[in-house]
């Protein structure tokens, strides 16, 4: 079975969704990432996995649900970091970050009977989700992030490495305030969705 990774950041405010302020305050901008962080780690502890990590840039808070390892990020860049996640696994894994609150157990449910690798392109041009079948950090490393071609990069690491690709549905990732309201919509009962009514009672964003 596969092991599930979830990369994330403590949801301090200044630390976290930083492009979010304005229109949001930095700690509401906070309160968003840390519901985000609580609709995907409820996702990954729903869908089937024989481990489920949590590769955390702080210290982990209630937020955290039971059935977790938590272990910390490495140094560097993010290409680093998420290498430095694949490495920690000896097995099939699959490696999410904490940006898209929309997503289900069902599509973390991934087997690699016929093929090598899975891949979750993100509409801002970079992805939501990488699987390895056979973990290898060096496809993630020098790879450029936060681009409009992290994505297609990455993608074609993958398959000039010779490995079987197998496409995910293609995600928002939550960045801006347009991007919140649009992911809320996908995901009306969730967490974010809350959160993020309850930063626009007032009617001002």
């Amino acid at each position: 079975m596969t092991t599930l990774l979830v990369i994330a950041k403590e949801p301090l405010p200044g630390r976290v969704k930083t492009r979010l302020s304005p229109p949001f305050t930095p700690e509401e901008a906070a309160g968003l990432a840390e519901a985000a962080l609580v609709d995907t780690l409820r996702a990954v502890g729903e869908a089937r996995a024989v481990r489920r990590v949590l590769v955390l840039d702080g210290r982990a808070g209630p937020w955290l649900p039971p059935g977790f390892e938590v272990v910390p990020q490495c140094g560097g860049g993010l290409d680093a970091r998420l290498a430095d996640a694949f490495a920690r696994c000896d097995g099939p894994a699959l490696l999410i970050g904490m940006d898209t609150p929309q997503v289900t157990p069902a599509l973390l449910t991934v087997d690699f009977a016929d093929c090598d690798a899975h891949f979750g392109p993100a509409e801002d041009g970079g992805f939501w989700a990488l699987g390895l079948a056979r973990p290898e950090p060096a496809l993630l490393r020098g790879v450029p992030m936060s681009s409009p071609v992290t994505g297609a990069v990455q993608r074609e690491r993958l398959v000039a490495a010779g490995l079987r690709v197998r496409d995910l549905p293609r995600l928002r990732d939550v960045d801006t305030a347009e991007d919140a309201h649009a992911v809320a919509a996908l995901a009306p009962h969730g967490a974010f969705a809350a959160r993020l009514a309850d930063c626009t009672t007032d009617g001002h964003r």
